[in-house]
């Protein structure tokens, strides 16, 4: 998997939200941290095409995200509210949502939902309706719809905002599980400690890019 930036930047009239970068991002894991409004989902949401680049350009295995549609169906996102992007009632129902949308027949997304529930020891939840899900439910049944689908790249925006501890474990479980390209937002420190890639944000500008130890230095700093 190969992510490139070139000369890449967001601007809405005279606000500038992500100064131009240029960059490539191959590792397995790659975390972003920054103070609110620091550029770090901007940044993000480059990746699978949620946001455009006003300057430059992002792309993704090749495929340029402005004008390829087929780039952003290589990464999934999770949301930091995942209960937003869970369409249907039924867990097993939204799973096969996506799957139904690229045209996949009844026989295949019947083994496709299967086989992504059994990959996460997830099925007891197939019937459960999302609003009974808890915290950490609810981020496992986001994780099942959208790699159902076989993005090669997954971003998770605060995967373990508000959550309990024992939730906060089990998220942290099957992040450390995927074989995808993972890339996680988060505030959560712990949770990106050893991480080979990590890039800190601030005032729409990337500030840092460095092992987790040296970019987690940078950001306290900022932070203090």
């Amino acid at each position: 998997m190969n992510i490139r930036f070139e000369s890449a930047g967001v601007s809405y009239g005279a606000r500038t939200v992500l100064q131009p970068l240029t960059l490539d991002l191959t590792e397995n894991r790659i975390g972003i941290i920054g103070l609110n409004g620091s550029g770090k989902t901007t940044f993000a949401r480059l990746i699978n095409g949620l946001t455009k680049p006003t300057t430059g350009r992002v792309v993704v295995n090749g495929r340029d995200t402005s004008d390829d549609k087929a780039a952003s169906s290589d990464v999934g996102f999770i949301f930091q509210s995942p209960q937003n992007q869970i369409i249907l009632p039924v867990v097993r129902d939204d799973i096969a949502f996506g799957l139904k949308s690229r045209g996949f027949s009844k026989a295949e997304i019947d083994a496709k939902v299967a086989e992504v529930l059994a990959r996460f020891n997830a099925g007891h939840l197939a019937d459960r309706r999302a609003h009974e899900l808890s915290g950490g439910e609810l981020q496992l049944a986001a994780l099942c719809s959208v790699l159902a689908t076989g993005p090669g790249i997954l971003i998770l925006d605060e995967p373990t905002n508000q959550l309990d501890l024992r939730n906060r474990g089990l998220v942290q479980r099957l992040i450390e599980s995927l074989h995808e390209t993972t890339i996680i937002i988060t505030h959560d420190l712990e949770l990106i400690a050893g991480y080979e890639r990590v890039l800190v944000f601030h005032a729409g500008q990337l500030v840092a890019d460095a092992p987790a130890a040296d970019a987690i230095r940078r950001y306290k700093e900022i932070a203090a």
